[in-house]
């Protein structure tokens, strides 16, 4: 008798007995792993639990990949190629911390309850789901040799990524084949390099591409030809690529004897020649890498046909005479000089931009800085440009004010809406800030990060070009603004005549009889009903998920807070300022500074402290951020106000006392239906401000909470607490009761 269990397990049973069971699905994995199956080694039976993929999309038949146990006994797990290359390992599973090693992924994980089970007769891993959770789960490898973890997402009724390794699909042994070259950041992923095509379309079109790619055209040594005027093979250069797998060494004394090397051996299918010395390549050319800036990477010389690579002369020759057919060479010449005036032009003008980025760009992590430079040429404003485009940067543009300088709106000559940030011309943190955004927005794009549009370097000006967006900053509009320049001055007496003088107010803001100006965003919190708050916060947390786990590079924002987090007309909310980010390498999970810079009340307790940060930090962050939502209280930074309130403190007492409702902002009250959300953002929030990193959430996880309904958290500890962070007692004067991001320097 068949039966399929609630756990999905489908059994063959006795038909009078069913806890007599013959065989079990869960025992055989196919291409996924559910709670409580294995995954392991029968010790007795020699049975080995391995997941292997579909061959592609549509064929379900065995592929070339597999996750098993390491056949040696050791209590790692590995994934294969065909049945031969181990391109990936977990590590050794750690007995204290639950998990594999080299899996940081499955640290502070609050959904999965993970085990590994080692004796005498069997060594499998399993895992279960916490707290009887309704959440359906699991783990595959898809046909890319990926291992990702899924859950099901209720709302969005798909499946959503949790994580997958290797981290990055180049990392896959033999992905794209024989002389497919792989890109991270760009679809489809696999591609021929020059002079080859698709060995098996079809298969490419089911995106394997484990085929690879064949030869256009042989090689002059492979087509046995004697005669003299066969052409000699050529090498097309590829630059910025992860070297190929076999490589072999060569006596050479320079790069044309590396050349002459390769080209005395018909199986020579390319070379390099660096400061090491010269190295070539026989046979197929795999797990090619382009745009590669990582370890292992350099210049590729690659063996094509004569054909492949036409004199260079010959075809400038023939597109010109196509174009202008029959005109003199006196065009011709007149031609080359215009182009290489042009290229020297554009030379001086990255020199120009080098020089105008000053010392401060010179120790960017990135090893060749002027290839940054170039790369962003593209996005070169003119100053000229935006002054029409700002009104010369007038105070009518002026959007507002903020650490580093201060952002207009302007308009330009195509009627593009745009906001312009321009930043302080004495300030090293504005140089700072130049660095970081410029090169880390220019190379990251998600829908809930702020887009990069331009930027203007010229006469000594550092400004940073940004997508327009309507709704302003979160703050704006959950806060307001408010000012009272007159009290200030001590000019009490002149308000109402200052009240009426509209030439004195900023844009945006509504002078009262109180002597104080609100900001007109504010008007607009009626507007940010709960769906809009929800969807800013699910919003938020994929931006931060991107940062920290699924872009090409591994970055920590560190100044997360409500008035850098941008909306666009529909109230999307984008992740904006990078200027304090961080980028870290490929298995770093920390770092320690002693340069503290960020925003009081945003900070979490360690790096406030101690200078430690790391992705548990911008949840910390995230978590203030969802309980200012949640509540449309501002958390003040500043310990000694008189109307100070820290908020995480204010949300943990009306929690342990039952009574957080009482907390929700009033404006919602006209929402019950959404009760349950808001009070399960709400110990979102608690859980992502607990006063250890390791007690905190990841933003994988946090997404899974916010994405399922069925999902249940874990229960909330007390939390990290203002008189917690040195801070707060000793240096309230650096912080800023209005948002304003701060930098405390300490002497080495």
């Amino acid at each position: 008798m068949a039966i399929i269990r609630d756990s999905g397990s489908l059994e063959l049973t006795d038909a009078s007995n069913s806890s007599m069971v013959y065989w079990q699905s869960i025992e055989h994995p196919t291409n996924t792993l559910l709670p409580g199956s294995k995954l392991g080694l029968n010790k007795t039976t020699g049975l080995s639990q391995k997941l292997v993929p579909w061959k592609n999309s549509v064929d379900p038949s065995p592929g070339l990949f597999s996750l098993e146990l390491d056949p040696n006994g050791s209590t790692q797990y590995f994934i294969r190629w065909n049945e031969s290359v181990n391109y990936w390992t977990s590590g050794p599973w750690d007995w204290e911390g639950n998990r594999f090693s080299l899996m940081p992924e499955m640290t502070g994980d609050y959904i999965y309850d993970f085990q590994f089970v080692n004796d005498a007769t069997q060594s499998y891993f399993y895992y279960s789901i916490k707290n009887d959770s309704l959440l359906v789960s699991r783990f595959i490898i898809d046909v890319t040799g990926q291992i990702k973890q899924q859950v099901w997402a209720d709302n969005l009724q798909q499946w959503f990524l949790i994580w997958a390794v290797p981290h990055t699909l180049c990392d896959v042994y033999m992905l794209c084949g024989a002389y497919g070259s792989c890109t991270d950041n760009a679809l489809p992923y696999c591609n021929c390099v020059k002079g080859f095509s698709q060995k098996v379309q079809t298969d490419w079109d089911l995106q394997d591409y484990s085929g690879g790619c064949k030869r256009n055209t042989p090689l002059q040594c492979q087509t046995n030809s004697t005669s003299a005027q066969a052409p000699s093979d050529k090498f097309h250069i590829m630059e910025d690529v992860r070297l190929p797998d076999n490589a072999q060494g060569a006596v050479a004394t320079g790069s044309h004897e590396c050349q002459v090397a390769c080209l005395n051996s018909c199986s020579c299918t390319a070379y390099t020649y660096n400061y090491t010395g010269c190295f070539v390549w026989h046979g197929d050319l795999i797990n090619l890498q382009e745009q590669y800036s990582g370890i292992g990477g350099g210049t590729l010389l690659l063996r094509l046909a004569a054909s492949e690579l036409p004199d260079k002369q010959r075809k400038k020759t023939k597109i010109i005479g196509s174009v202008i057919g029959g005109v003199g060479a006196f065009f011709i010449i007149l031609a080359i000089v215009l182009f290489f005036l042009s290229r020297m032009c554009r030379r001086d003008r990255t020199f120009r931009i080098s020089k105008a980025a000053g010392v401060a760009l010179t120790d960017f992590r990135y090893s060749d800085l002027l290839d940054d430079i170039q790369s962003i040429d593209s996005l070169l404003l003119d100053l000229s440009t935006l002054r029409v485009a700002t009104n010369d940067f007038g105070d009518g543009t002026m959007l507002g004010k903020g650490g580093f300088g201060m952002v207009h709106k302007g308009v330009l000559p195509d009627g593009k809406q745009i906001a312009v940030k321009r930043l302080s011309h004495s300030s090293r943190q504005g140089i700072g800030e130049l660095k970081s955004e410029l090169v880390l927005v220019a190379k990251l794009r998600h829908r809930n990060l702020v887009s990069l549009i331009g930027v203007c370097l010229e006469e000594q000006e550092k400004i940073l070009v940004y997508e327009f967006m309507p709704n302003r900053s979160l703050d704006t509009i959950l806060f307001g603004t408010t000012f009272s320049l007159l009290i200030s001055q001590g000019k009490f007496s002149l308000w109402p005549s200052f009240n009426r003088s509209s030439s004195q107010v900023p844009p945006n803001f509504h002078c009262n009889a109180d002597t104080s100006c609100l900001n007109a965003d504010f008007e607009k919190r009626k507007d940010l009903d709960w769906g809009r708050r929800f969807k800013i916060i699910s919003g938020v947390a994929r931006g931060l998920q991107y940062l920290h786990e699924d872009s090409q590079l591994k970055i920590v924002h560190r100044d997360l807070k409500a008035s850098n987090v941008l909306l666009d007309f529909d109230y999307n909310p984008k992740i904006s300022d990078f200027g304090l980010a961080k980028i870290f390498g490929g298995d770093q999970s920390e770092d320690v500074t002693r340069r503290i810079a960020g925003t009081y009340g945003y900070m979490s307790p360690e790096y406030a402290m101690h200078g430690q940060y790391s992705a548990k930090s911008d949840a910390f962050s995230f978590g203030v951020l969802v309980l200012e939502i949640v509540t449309g209280r501002r958390n003040n930074g500043s310990c000694n106000s008189e109307k100070y309130v820290y908020l995480v403190n204010l949300v943990w007492e009306h929690w342990t006392k039952g009574n957080v409702i009482e907390l929700i902002d009033p404006s919602l009250s006209g929402h019950p239906s959404h009760v349950d959300q808001v009070l399960k953002c709400i110990q979102i929030g608690l859980l992502c401000v607990q006063n250890r990193p390791e007690d905190r959430p990841t933003m994988s996880s946090v997404n899974v909470m916010l994405s399922n309904q069925s999902a249940r958290l874990p229960s909330v500890s007390m939390p990290a607490f203002c008189d917690r962070l040195s801070g707060c007692s000793d240096n309230s004067e650096l912080a800023s009761s209005n948002g304003m991001t701060v930098t405390k320097l300490e002497p080495r």
